[in-house]
């Protein structure tokens, strides 16, 4: 079944670009808006609205695969790929991907995916978001040609099996930590609740206490809420670095008894405490992770730890993987590039005795979601981030109700 035409559509996303750099030197927030210059090139405000690429692949028996290509919140930042906006990238997309598609049979998405990474223009690869959608949209363009589900086009060409149960759903809650912690506790999501702990001040508290406190809260509430008993989430609480900044990024002993301390509050629930230090460095990152690592691990600790600040693409995956850097990776699909790279990440997590958390950001897509599912459900992550959005009832619903549907149609089948 051949390609026979590219066509892209201008697109939104389910959150904002924020100008990270411009945040951190000051700028105010206003309502749901930013007050305050840009600084990072290409930003026109602080805040703007999200942009998507949709990719369109037609077949020549008049079907149209697609996909989406999006980037995460903070573009631009910590050496990620610029701003991505649609009209700069549409005419990159058409005059460098679609020659290289239109007239190749869709009959491999490994061999298409790898070919479209590896464009390169003026030396360099094409944008992360570019890589990101067109694979989706090529992982769909096999699947229709072959009259099969996505997530059994990656189980065939990986050597995998589809999951026979949902992978566990992570909510996020951004600033709204306490009322969206309601919505996730009433619609039994599996991991919870982000909640953005992303100040010292405000957030964790000069002295830790206010994070203690919300944990504390969360538990109750889980406690108070929960339609079963059997209803036992994960807390998994992202802490952007602060704990570091509060005591040190390389004061374990110190990091250790405080995560302990949450740990304990957290009972009879399961923590996860995402990014304790950020060491604004790559190999002083996995340095100060993995020697916390091993201290939580020789205190025995009930809590894991996840990498996510300076650990972007799959062979920040696969390094801070093999050096025991962090219990869990996050792993950042629009930043991987190509969804073969997230695929691949994923697998070699759960090779090498490395928790695999499908994530990606806020900043995505209904599509894009979507097509994240099917290869979950294939490679089997220990967790998989609902998005798009910070509303949790939207990004809740399209990962949950995607995977309920590739469940119904595996049985249906049976």
């Amino acid at each position: 079944m051949k390609i026979i035409d590219v066509i892209c559509a201008k697109a939104r996303t389910g959150f904002y670009f924020d100008d990270q750099k411009a945040i951190k030197l000051g700028a105010k927030s206003d309502g749901s808006a930013y007050i305050g210059a840009p600084v990072t090139p290409g930003f026109t405000a602080v805040r703007q609205a999200g942009e998507a690429i949709s990719v369109l692949l037609v077949l020549e028996d008049g079907q149209i695969a697609h996909g989406d290509c999006a980037a995460v919140q903070y573009s631009g930042a910590g050496g990620r790929d610029p701003l991505f906006l649609a009209n700069d990238f549409i005419p990159i997309i058409e005059k460098h991907v679609k020659p290289m598609l239109v007239g190749r049979e869709a009959d491999s998405f490994r061999k298409l995916a790898g070919e479209a990474e590896s464009i390169l223009v003026d030396g360099k690869r094409l944008h992360t978001a570019i890589r990101y959608g067109v694979s989706q949209a090529i992982l769909d363009a096999v699947a229709k040609a072959n009259h099969k589900m996505m997530c059994e086009v990656v189980a065939d060409e990986y050597g995998l099996t589809v999951s026979e149960t949902p992978i566990p759903v992570f909510t996020q809650s951004g600033d709204a930590r306490y009322d969206n912690a309601d919505k996730m506790i009433m619609k039994g999501a599996a991991v919870l609740p982000h909640a953005l702990i992303n100040n010292v001040q405000t957030k964790l508290g000069e002295n830790g206490e206010k994070l203690l406190a919300y944990v504390e809260w969360l538990r109750d509430r889980i406690l108070q809420l929960r339609a079963s008993e059997d209803y036992l989430p994960v807390l998994h609480i992202d802490v952007y670095g602060t704990i570091g900044a509060w005591l040190g990024n390389d004061n374990y002993e110190a990091m250790a008894d405080y995560i302990e301390k949450l740990g304990q509050a957290a009972k009879p629930f399961h923590l996860r405490i995402e990014g304790p230090m950020d060491s604004e460095e790559h190999e002083k990152q996995i340095t100060d992770l993995s020697n916390l690592t091993k201290l939580i691990d020789e205190r025995h600790i009930d809590v894991e730890l996840v990498a996510d600040e300076w650990c972007n693409t799959l062979e920040d995956v696969i390094e801070f993987t093999d050096r025991h850097a962090g219990h869990m990776a996050q792993i950042k699909t629009p930043d991987l590039g190509g969804i073969q790279n997230t695929i691949e990440a994923v697998l070699y997590c759960k090779a090498h005795g490395m928790g695999a958390y499908q994530g990606g950001t806020c900043n995505e897509t209904d599509r894009s979601a979507q097509v994240c599912v099917h290869a979950a459900m294939a490679t089997q992550p220990v967790q998989i981030l609902a998005k798009p959005g910070m509303g949790v009832d939207e990004g809740f619903m399209i990962v949950y109700n995607e995977m309920q549907r590739i469940l119904a149609v595996k049985a249906a089948r049976k």
